[in-house]
């Protein structure tokens, strides 16, 4: 089993024309992904690896019966693209753009609350159900069906976990990357909620960072569940200096006022397993 996306899930590509879009669909073609349309205004009536593509994403859903879209659109054009995602009802709407406007982005949560679609990123390598479907940039070949799901903030580091994964033979149910803004959509809560409903995940793999209280309020819902499943938790930057103000934007809030540590013993005092080093990850998934 798997969570968000499967084999069924009917893919629209917003941006299909784009030299990206372009590039990573015809990959997830390539592995499987059930895609079934593109979108590109005022190129609606064309044919693109294969794909109808339409103007507007209500024409796709409508022609196509698509429930799900991966965005490769720019920046600035998210905000316009997820409001046709929302509008059309799609399920799940996948983000890969980096450097969407802050306000953009308070706009785009306040358009999530009470609609149906779910958004991933932005600023994410996207989600991916090995054997399945692929929607955004992972490098497919190093995942492998399994029954760990994997849920991480740091796209890099996401690939690091999965690899450890496979160091105990094991594969993946679904990874998840949630994107490392400071305005997000679904959460390290709302990804652990769906694994611990699916069947067929038995373990799962958190890998956090600094910036932000994602991890923190993932503990404390953690720490609430009555029979949890095992979490192996990471938190990047655990070498930083304490004050020290990352580069990247999920760091603008907490301003480095919240440490690596800080993050962990909230993970440790929930219940999860802490890694100091994501080489450890495949020592504590083997002892399980």
């Amino acid at each position: 089993m798997s969570i968000l996306v499967n084999k069924q899930t009917r893919v629209v590509c917003q941006g299909i024309t784009g030299t990206q879009a372009t590039f990573h669909v015809r990959r997830s073609l390539d592995y499987g992904t059930n895609f079934v349309s593109g979108v590109t205004p005022g190129k609606g009536g064309e044919v693109h690896l294969g794909l109808p593509v339409f103007n507007t994403v209500k024409e796709a859903v409508k022609e196509t019966r698509a429930n799900a879209s991966v965005m490769y659109v720019p920046a600035p054009y998210v905000k316009s693209a997820l409001k046709e995602a929302v509008e059309a009802e799609l399920d799940l709407a996948v983000c890969i753009a980096d450097g969407v406007p802050l306000k953009d982005m308070m706009e785009i949560k306040a358009m999530l609350k009470g609609a149906k679609t779910r958004f991933i990123g932005p600023n994410s390598p996207g989600i991916i159900t090995p054997g399945e479907a692929r929607l955004g940039i992972f490098p497919e070949n190093i995942h492998i069906p399994g029954h760990i799901g994997v849920v991480s903030r740091s796209s890099t580091l996401t690939y690091e976990a999965v690899l450890e994964i496979a160091r105990v033979g094991e594969g993946q149910s679904t990874v998840v990357g949630l994107g490392d803004d400071m305005l997000i959509g679904i959460d390290f809560i709302d990804v652990l909620e769906q694994f611990q409903q699916d069947e067929d995940t038995r373990a799962i793999v958190l890998v956090g960072q600094l910036g932000g209280t994602f991890e923190e309020a993932a503990a404390a819902w953690y720490k609430s569940l009555q029979n949890p499943k095992p979490v192996i938790a990471f938190v990047a930057g655990n070498a930083i200096p304490f004050g020290h103000r990352m580069g990247y934007a999920g760091d603008v809030l907490t301003s480095g006022c919240i440490s690596a540590q800080d993050k962990k013993d909230a993970f440790a005092e929930a219940g999860m397993i802490v890694v100091d080093n994501i080489n450890d990850i495949h020592v504590r998934l083997a002892a399980l």
